[in-house]
């Protein structure tokens, strides 16, 4: 298997999953993967919705790095064990995490878009109001506006996310249809020095492509784009390093020869 660090993992320390960080290592033992980036979620200003509780997405971060302090001592001959943390990007809380993203020694930070103005793809009535085409555009220009003010990440987390949610999934979803915006995005992130995700969450769900999409990456390159990390965006032992041999066909069909892991914040490349 070319790719061995899975960088996009959530454990118990995530509200939305409940796998301890052991089982998870043991996991990826197992699997043979090299390294494992815990990734876990910090979104302030989620929005309140009845079916979660209060701060369901807020990261209790000392007690994270404390377990993944004991976790890397115990395993530090058999695994790299990286500290991750994945930030919700709101135009709302960019101060926020602005101070967030400087107060630990983080290796990596993804910045996703889990929240488009006040709303969360995951629950239909996201939909509902615009439809599906221009919901996925509105996304995609919230993508942009937290870009252009926030710069404080490594990677933007699956760019598509919005896809995996909608109706039909991503059955007619194609780059062509937001050229413009995603270019847009991905201009924006080169002129930054940052990079994308291939993330394979999103086959889990039923989607017959990545985040982002086969187009997005072949653009990504084509714009000139280097840096691209690798996560299953994993929340259980289940899917951790997941098609990932997959993704290397996919990632050289695109013309890439490297992957990123980042640790201290700085990125190493990896031949596929």
């Amino acid at each position: 298997m070319p790719i061995t660090a899975d960088c996009h993992l959530h454990s118990s320390f995530s509200g939305d999953s409940d796998t301890p960080m052991e089982d998870m290592i043991q996991q990826g033992l197992r699997q043979g993967l090299s390294t494992l980036c815990f990734t876990e979620h910090n979104d302030f200003d989620y929005p309140v919705y009845p079916d979660l509780p209060e701060s369901y997405f807020l990261l209790n971060t000392d007690s994270y790095l404390y377990d993944l302090a004991s976790m890397k001592e115990k395993y530090q001959d058999k695994i790299r064990l990286l500290f991750g943390v994945e930030l919700g990007l709101q135009p709302e809380c960019m101060r926020a995490n602005a101070v967030y993203a400087k107060s630990h020694e983080f290796d990596f930070i993804i910045g996703s878009s889990h929240i488009c103005h006040g709303k969360d793809p995951y629950y239909p009535g996201f939909f509902e109001d615009l439809g599906k085409e221009a919901a996925i555009r509105e996304y995609f220009e919230s993508i942009l506006e937290n870009a252009k003010k926030f710069s404080n990440f490594d990677v933007y987390g699956h760019l598509d996310y919005v896809v995996r949610y909608a109706p039909g999934q991503d059955e007619g979803y194609a780059y062509e249809t937001y050229r413009d915006i995603l270019d847009e995005i991905l201009k924006l992130l080169l002129e930054k020095g940052k990079g994308i995700e291939l993330n394979t969450g999103g086959l889990k769900s039923g989607m017959k492509d990545f985040h982002p999409c086969m187009e997005v990456l072949k653009r990504y390159r084509e714009l000139g784009g280097e840096i691209l990390t690798v996560g299953s965006d994993s929340h259980d032992t289940q899917h951790i390093g997941e098609h990932f041999s997959r993704a290397a066909e996919v990632l050289t069909a695109c013309g890439f020869r490297y992957y990123c892991v980042f640790e201290k914040r700085i990125a190493q490349f990896h031949k596929l």
